[in-house]
């Protein structure tokens, strides 16, 4: 399978791109890979390989640009380049750490919607105390929605977590304040009786924000805006956390010694808590796997991101989500 990265996207590119690449390859005995970007920057990273190739490129878009206009005037920019090699059937993915507007945008215009959805959703899976993750969306493709917008950011999640998760009956939850059916807004209540009528997906309840490290559900769906200040908090507070953990552990020897024992464990809390170890975000409802890593991505997510990818091309994920959204008309 033909995979392209925009491989100026991101605070680490190209590097990142470029050692994600090589990892993946070197794991991934059926995966190619198009790097897209400035070739002279990324032939400083790149270790010649049968199954990468580059695709050059002066023109990148920025984290500052303005999402729209900058993917209908930069057409030669790498991550449009990319999303074209997907839409051209060049590659059967493309992943970029760059601005996810631009991105969405990309994605949209460039690559298209799967008949009958009518949002792309944005869908991370983000960490669980027991480590087995849920995935949430949308967070931020759309800051408004409709209840028919969540039963299909269900149906998609629930693809997905079956299909690259593993999962043969995923949980879905519907972000709420509160538990009962008749809790939350308008929005909530309308997506819940749609939710609970709908026999494509597996349909728990209403899930709240503080329990969702529980893992009381594998899929959990909410409107864009909400979904991005939960994404946002979720990783800040553990931020903070290990700030604090870290500021008492070396608050005098005794401490520090303790912390040296300790280290290990903590830092298998810490790998816990990394969401990038699940890959990138999926935006969910195009024709094809558009992948947003983390702008902040190493090699390590970049590879993530690949093995996520190759996953959802492996397992038909987009031809899924199109057949069960087809049945739910």
């Amino acid at each position: 399978m033909k995979i392209t990265i925009d491989a100026m996207g991101g605070d680490n590119a190209p590097k990142a791109q470029v050692l994600g690449a090589m990892k993946a390859v070197e794991a991934f005995s059926d995966v190619e890979i198009t790097l897209i970007g400035n070739e002279s920057e990324i032939n400083q990273y790149l270790v010649k390989h049968g199954r990468i190739r580059v695709i050059h490129t002066d023109e990148k878009i920025l984290s500052t640009d303005e999402p729209v206009r900058a993917v209908r005037r930069k057409k030669s920019a790498s991550m449009v380049l990319a999303a074209q090699q997907v839409a051209d059937g060049e590659a059967d993915a493309c992943i970029s750490s760059g601005n996810t507007g631009a991105l969405m945008a990309a994605g949209l215009f460039v690559v298209g919607r799967i008949e009958g959805i009518e949002r792309p959703a944005l869908a991370p899976t983000l960490p669980t105390i027991d480590g087995k993750g849920f995935v949430l969306l949308d967070v931020g493709a759309n800051s408004d929605a409709k209840p028919e917008h969540l039963l299909q950011f269900a149906i998609m999640g629930s693809v997905y977590a079956q299909k690259v998760r593993g999962i043969k009956k995923p949980r879905v939850g519907l972000l709420n304040i509160g538990t009962e059916e008749k809790k939350g807004n308008e929005l909530t209540k309308h997506a819940f009786t749609l939710l609970q009528q709908s026999s494509e997906i597996s349909f728990i309840g209403n899930v709240e924000a503080r329990d969702l490290l529980n893992g009381p559900a594998d899929v959990v769906v909410t409107d864009g805006f909400t979904g991005n200040m939960v994404l946002k908090t979720l990783e800040g507070t553990a931020m903070g956390v290990f700030k604090m953990v870290k500021a008492a552990l070396m608050s005098n020897l005794k401490s520090k010694l303790a912390a040296a024992m300790v280290k290990p464990e903590l830092k298998v809390i810490k790998n816990k808590m990394d969401y990038s170890e699940y890959g990138g975000a999926g935006l969910f409802g195009l024709k094809a796997p558009v992948i947003k890593a983390h702008g902040s991505s190493d090699a390590n997510a970049v590879y993530n991101a690949i093995r996520q990818t190759r996953d959802m091309v492996g397992n038909d994920v987009i031809s899924t989500i199109a057949e069960t959204i087809e049945k739910q008309k």
